[in-house]
C-alpha cells in the first residue's frame, strides 16, 4: 500500500458521528488502529531479503501431525463397513491413549481427519498403519505436519 492511500483513507475516517451523547467526535481511534496495522503491514512487507531469508529458515516446531484418510478408488462400502468395529475400538483406544488429538469425519463423506498428538510424520504413519483399514489397505492416508503458526514470530521479533 502507498502512501497516497493512507492519506486518502485518513481524509475519508474523519467523518463525524453522532453518539448517545448528541455531540459529534472523528472517528479517530478507529483510524489510530487502522493506521497502526496498515503500517506494520507496510513494514512486514518491506523487510530485507535477509529477514525474510532467515524468518523462512526458522521453521516451526511440529506438535501435531494431521493425517486425512481417503477411501481408496475401487473399495466398496461393505469392505470399509466390515473393518469398523474393529478400527473403532482402536481410535478410541488411541484417543483414551492421548495419541488422538482431534478427529472428525470428512464432509464428503469420503473418510476422516485426524489430528494425531505426536512430533513427526513418521510416528503418525507407525499409530496409522496399526489400524484395520489401513492393514487391509483400504484408506489412502494423507500426512501434513503442524505447528505454531510462523508469521506470528514476526510479530514478536524485535524491531
Amino acid at each position: 500500500m502507498s502512501i497516497p492511500y493512507i492519506r486518502d483513507f485518513l481524509a475519508i475516517s474523519t467523518v463525524k458521528v453522532t453518539g448517545v451523547t448528541g455531540k459529534t467526535r472523528p472517528l479517530k481511534s478507529i483510524r489510530n488502529v487502522v493506521l497502526a496495522l496498515t503500517l506494520a503491514l507496510i513494514e512486514a512487507t518491506s523487510m530485507t531479503h535477509s529477514t525474510l531469508a532467515q524468518a523462512q529458515a526458522t521453521l516451526p516446531a511440529t506438535t501435531a501431525v494431521m493425517v486425512i484418510l481417503t477411501v481408496k478408488a475401487g473399495v466398496t462400502r461393505e469392505q470399509v463397513m466390515s473393518a469398523m468395529p474393529a478400527e473403532i475400538r482402536q481410535t478410541v483406544q488411541l484417543y483414551l491413549n492421548g495419541k488422538i488429538r482431534e478427529w472428525y469425519s470428512r464432509g464428503d463423506g469420503r473418510g476422516v481427519v485426524f489430528l494425531l498428538d505426536t512430533k513427526d510424520v513418521a510416528e503418525a504413519q507407525t499409530i496409522m498403519e496399526g489400524l484395520p483399514l489401513a492393514k487391509q489397505n483400504l484408506m489412502d492416508h494423507d500426512y501434513i505436519a503442524v505447528g505454531p503458526l510462523l508469521p506470528l514470530r514476526l510479530l514478536m521479533a524485535n524491531p
